[in-house]
């Protein structure tokens, strides 16, 4: 089963383009990246967002830059190492949480570093960086699809150990973590994906995501769109769902991985591993190796950025922002929550489940899963 969607469109020849996301679920538009400001502009608008897709775009609106520097000559008396590292510096500043950008971009700078040592001309920098920023588009399907299996078997491996493994699976999820969030497929919805290209999906229940909607809006719409059998529920409706009528599994995405396995993710996340926990349902965070950070010793150290008030306090409706709160009230709107190790049941990744730490199911050993596991979660530094 392919998704149908496209959160972006690239060739080296047409460009960047990228879903806005802002205007989903009521239009598909896409806006054209021309260069890294442009970039800059589609993430911190929220136009792109999820941590995978952040840091795609963010690569390739660089690389669409480059290539036009290069269409120029690419000839700029060696100065393309020291102006591709400026640029990826302005750009980890769009956002704070996701270490998927900071991860790409130590990438990516090294690259062009490996290059510059080479003694490489501008020409041969910028098509280094170029030919590195479309080898992580290219992985980033491959790696999301990888995830959905691994995921799809952890959850059914639950289902059969709880005497339900003849059942299709009830799934719970929350923000948006499928097409939308990535160059394709998805993590936590691509596990969903491929639970249900095995047959194995029941229904998947997306939770409305207060107070930017990215369930209502953008999960809703993918499950709607890809013809996956999907409910929309409140936020406040998980508890009464797991007790009422029972969940398998509850399958989150991730903007970071502290080194013991502490999450930060979408605000709520939190409060359903919570819920999740009391009620007997596996918790499972569904992730790339990008999103791992060994360099973080936990989720106490992890930034949480700060959304303007006016999110939470108002809604907009056709493009007009109607006020919902009281006038003068003041107003807390983190965009991201942290979920410790300590109740999440495992974190999927493209290369299976990282190994519980020596805490035992207090914390899980990402260092040590980064350093001794597969090549291409051996390219993310451990600290």
């Amino acid at each position: 089963m392919a998704a149908s969607l496209e959160s972006l469109r690239y060739t080296r020849s047409s460009g960047l383009e990228v879903l806005d996301q802002l205007k989903v679920p009521q239009a598909k538009e896409y806006v054209r990246v021309d260069t890294a400001e442009d970039a800059w502009k589609v993430v911190r608008s929220m136009q792109v967002r999820g941590a995978p897709l952040i840091a795609m775009v963010s690569a390739l609106g660089l690389a669409v830059e480059a290539q036009q520097r290069l269409a120029k000559g690419g000839s700029e008396g060696g100065q393309a190492s020291a102006w591709l590292k400026e640029r990826m510096a302005y750009l980890k500043t769009s956002r704070p949480t996701a270490v998927n950008l900071f991860n790409a971009m130590d990438t990516l700078e090294s690259v062009v570093a490996a290059a510059d040592k080479a003694g490489s001309s501008d020409a041969q920098i910028y098509t280094a960086f170029i030919d590195a920023a479309e080898k992580m588009l290219e992985e980033d399907v491959q790696d999301n699809k990888a995830i959905g299996d691994a995921g799809a078997d952890a959850i059914l491996a639950a289902m059969q150990a709880a005497g339900r493994g003849d059942c299709c699976a009830r799934v719970m999820t929350i923000c948006n973590t499928g097409s939308l969030a990535t160059a394709g497929w998805g993590t936590a919805l691509g596990v969903i994906r491929s639970l249900h290209s095995r047959g194995k999906l029941e229904q998947a229940f997306a939770l409305e995501t207060r107070p930017y909607n990215q369930g209502a809006r953008l999960t809703a719409f993918e499950l709607t769109e890809d013809r996956l059998p999907g409910t929309l529920i409140c936020d406040s409706m998980a508890a009464s769902m797991m007790q009422r009528y029972g969940i398998d599994a509850c399958v989150v995405g991730a903007d970071r991985v502290a080194a013991n396995g502490d999450t930060a993710n979408k605000i709520g996340t939190y409060g359903l591993a919570v819920l999740a926990r009391h009620h007997g349902v596996p918790f499972y965070v569904a992730a790339p190796c990008t999103t791992l950070d060994a360099k973080t010793l936990s989720g106490a150290e992890i930034p949480i950025e700060e959304r303007p008030p006016e999110e939470l306090s108002c809604i907009k409706l056709d493009g007009v922002s109607h006020r919902l709160a009281a006038p003068g009230i003041s107003v807390w709107n983190p965009a991201f929550d942290v979920t410790p190790a300590s109740i999440v049941t495992g974190i999927v990744t493209e290369r299976g489940l990282i190994p519980r730490g020596s805490a035992g199911k207090a914390s899980f050993d990402v260092p040590g899963f980064l350093r001794d596991g597969p090549s291409s979660c051996k390219r993310q530094k451990t600290a």
